[in-house]
């Protein structure tokens, strides 16, 4: 049989007892929106990232977006700001600033992490900037020691965007915990996944909980009462008490991907793949596992052939989409390689040992072009 790449209903018939049951305990409620598995939700999750406040919404990108908003309410932000950004990150990062009505500045990443990198954060700080946005790209906590004393001695915000990396961790501090505000998706295949749609903002800034709270309400506090121009973006209360259930198996499922990492790091040694290097386990908590090849299109051929699935995260950087035409001049080499070459193998905490070992073996047996 093939391996593919996330196999989400084996992942969720771990537990589907219980998820089940949670779904029952909601449809029997009788409410639906913002009520009691919400709330219990935020507070669960603000306990395991180590913060005060979480903020249910409804999607990764909107939990950005909300952060953005929420600190130009506060008069943090204003129209025309400059946020530094990874240039090697999924686009949701880049919409949630340009939405803001705000301006990204694309750097180079670093190249054995592939996370931003704070010395070309240092080089790309202006007179417009006004904060950092830190992507923990594939699940590896960023230099967050770094970014954050940049950030406090040029008074940046930094924002973590948070979407690949729960549970991530350097000094006992988690993602989420180190920035301003950071903000979370529970798509289906991360780490923590929801069965649809969702996502979080944690912060330990109180007057950022609040006003991200009214804002993703239609802007309100109390029912028909609307103090600014917000959005809807609730987080559902079946989301929610699904989420509740397989937060508590989060830290048995980083363990389960993390061996699978191990194996993979000590079981390829093909001198055309390159492994994504790791300097301390704790800070990756392996949402994928990203390895770099000049030939990826015949690696991932050659891998298909042997019944092994992978995906390209991401084919083409934010600055070369047609979204953003006024970027397509940056000059971004060590980014657009990475992008051209960088290839995500099987890994999830349901994939077996002897799949592990055939995705090794198919990694091996790989010939390069002549």
């Amino acid at each position: 049989m093939d391996i593919p790449f996330l196999n989400l209903k084996d992942i969720n018939a771990r537990h589907a007892d219980e998820l089940k049951a949670a779904a029952a305990r909601v449809i029997d409620s009788g409410w639906y929106i913002l009520g009691q598995e919400v709330a219990a939700f935020e507070r669960e999750f603000a306990d395991y990232c180590g913060v005060r406040h979480a903020i249910g919404v409804g999607n990764g990108l909107d939990a950005l977006s909300l952060i953005l908003r929420g600190y130009k309410a506060l008069g943090a932000l204003h129209d025309g700001d400059e946020v530094i950004v990874p240039a090697n990150t999924f686009i949701a990062s880049f919409l949630a600033i340009t939405e803001s009505g705000l301006v990204p500045v694309p750097v180079e990443p670093d190249p054995v992490s592939f996370n931003i990198d704070p010395i070309r954060v240092a080089a790309a700080i202006g007179p417009r900037t006004r904060a950092i946005m830190a992507v923990h790209l594939y699940g590896q906590l960023a230099d967050m020691a770094a970014l954050t004393e940049l950030a406090e001695r040029h008074q940046l915000l930094l924002i973590e965007d948070a979407a690949q990396s729960h549970g991530a961790a350097s000094h006992e501090r988690k993602a989420g915990a180190w920035g301003h505000a950071a903000g979370f998706s529970f798509f289906p295949a991360k780490n923590l996944g929801a069965l649809g749609d969702g996502g979080a903002v944690v912060t330990n800034d109180s007057l950022l909980a609040a006003r991200v709270t009214a804002l993703r309400n239609y802007g309100s506090e109390v029912k028909y009462q609307h103090l600014y121009q917000g959005i809807n973006s609730r987080l559902d209360e079946l989301q929610a008490a699904l989420l509740r259930v397989k937060l508590k198996y989060l830290d048995e499922d980083i363990a389960k991907r993390r061996h699978v990492a191990r194996r993979y790091r000590e079981g390829i040694s093909h001198p055309l793949i390159h492994l994504p290097a790791v300097a301390d386990e704790a800070r990756h908590v392996w949402h994928l596992f990203v390895v770099r090849c000049a030939q990826r299109e015949a690696l991932q051929r050659h891998l298909q052939a042997h019944g092994v699935h992978s995906q390209v995260h991401y084919p083409t950087p934010p600055h070369r989409q047609a979204a953003y035409p006024a970027l397509h001049e940056l000059h971004l080499p060590l980014t657009e390689q990475l992008h051209d070459e960088v290839l995500s193998l099987p890994i999830g905490p349901t994939l077996r040992d002897e799949d592990v070992q055939r995705v090794i073996a198919a990694c091996q047996t790989f010939e390069a072009a002549a």
